[in-house]
């Protein structure tokens, strides 16, 4: 079976999932899926970034990824940033306990709060969102930001897609599918506003599809990094002809904080 079809396979199953969580599941059940999709991430970045002797900042990381999601769902900020302070510290006292003459490399500590601010903190936002008013079409627009520019980047890249965008970090991608890639977030927004949203002015509809089409783009090239880094060429294989969770939430996870931010500062 080829790899697109397995593409298709994989959507066709996951996604009515994923839509019936959002549409009538409620915060609690969105929060906890949230929860198990963060949970899911940080075991694959654990696994490219950590070697198999560094199963405390495994646990670690994978603690603070079910607390985050917790205090997100809260809708508390300072229950938020309690959380990550203390991680922080938290983590830089287990990291003296155990250090010695051998260990006396501050690698893992970084690479264990990068993760954190990377997944947990950044996806958290989805179940913020979902607490605002009009979260639901909120994050169908979040999403609409993501597929739209990843369907017409995948698609119009395939066809026309010549020169390289940054073939260092990811080889497969061109500058002729990232213009495709903003031109369809653009689109997507605009047609999703004028079905399902018509109070959003045009204008917002276009700003966050261009700008979440950027971020979305840097967010992708961001997990490929992390990729390449790391020597491996898919994340994980949850998910058969799309690789791992962070294989597809790589753009989601700029563009959720900023979908939410640009709500809360701007629209409302």
């Amino acid at each position: 079976m080829s790899p697109h079809i397995k593409r298709w396979i994989t959507g066709i199953i996951a996604v009515p999932i994923l839509f019936s969580v959002i549409l009538y599941g409620s915060e609690g059940l969105f929060a906890g899926f949230i929860t198990l999709i963060i949970l899911g991430a940080v075991f694959e970045y654990n696994r490219m970034m950590f070697n198999e002797e560094s199963s405390w900042e495994k646990w670690e990381g994978l603690a603070v990824a079910l607390l985050l999601p917790v205090a997100a769902f809260s809708g508390d900020f300072r229950i938020i940033l309690a959380v990550i302070a203390f991680f922080v510290i938290g983590v830089f006292i287990l990291f003296l306990l155990r250090i010695n003459i051998h260990t006396l490399d501050t690698s893992p500590l970084c690479r264990i709060v990068l993760g954190i601010m990377y997944i947990p903190f950044m996806l958290s936002h989805f179940i913020l969102m979902r607490k605002t008013d009009d979260g639901i079409v909120w994050i169908f627009l979040i999403l609409v930001v993501a597929f739209s520019g990843d369907i017409a980047a995948f698609y119009i890249g395939r066809i026309m897609g010549k020169k390289k965008l940054l073939p260092v970090v990811s080889p497969g991608k061109t500058v002729e599918g990232t213009i495709a890639l903003f031109m369809g977030c653009v689109l997507g927004c605009v047609v999703f506003r004028y079905v399902f949203y018509p109070t959003l002015p045009v204008i917002h509809a276009v700003i966050i599809g261009l700008l979440g089409g950027i971020l979305g783009q840097l967010g992708d090239l961001s997990e490929s990094m992390i990729k390449r880094a790391s020597g491996v060429k898919d994340s994980g294989s949850f998910l058969i002809g799309h690789g791992g969770l962070l294989d597809r939430l790589d753009c989601l996870i700029f563009i959720a904080p900023f979908v939410y931010y640009y709500k809360l500062f701007i629209i409302a």
